[in-house]
């Protein structure tokens, strides 16, 4: 199953990479050769990017390449790094499901609600929203998983 969504996410990420490269070479394009920079470029690329960062993170997450701040020494969780991953696992999936599926969830249900539309293409914002909490399942598989596979280690 990981090694699906692995090679999903890979994939899904080098398209994003690939439509906000063509929207920002266009971009350029119609400004500086055409002399009439197109509008709606600007859009996707943002989107695109905002896409990126979290699909990214959730997949970074999966690949244990997401960035740690050690601030308790080595010695102390070799005495115990069942808990100490724990721990960690602990807090990463309640910010996840917290503030990425939950605000998420919310976040969509509320510009759904009000009908709020980009301004230029016109599609709903909850369309480019629902990104986060994505991601955020996908972190919390993410998580459960790499414990999984860290405790059967030790």
């Amino acid at each position: 199953m990981r090694k699906t969504v692995d090679t999903f996410l890979e994939r899904l990420l080098i398209l994003i990479i690939l439509i906000m490269l063509i929207a920002v070479v266009w971009q350029v394009i119609s400004r500086y050769v055409l002399g009439s920079p197109s509008t709606f470029t600007d859009e996707i690329a943002s989107y695109s990017l905002i896409w990126l960062g979290l699909f990214g993170a959730a997949y970074a997450t999966g690949k244990e390449l997401h960035l740690a701040i050690d601030l308790i020494p080595e010695n102390t969780i070799a005495k115990s790094p069942r808990f100490f991953h724990g721990f960690v696992t602990f807090f990463v999936i309640v910010f996840a499901i917290l503030v990425m599926v939950v605000g998420g969830l919310r976040l969509c249900w509320l510009t759904w609600a009000l009908e709020q539309k980009s301004a230029v293409l016109k599609i709903p914002l909850a369309f480019v929203y629902v990104v986060l909490p994505i991601s955020g399942f996908l972190i919390v598989y993410y998580s459960f998983d790499s414990y999984k596979q860290k405790i059967k280690m030790l």
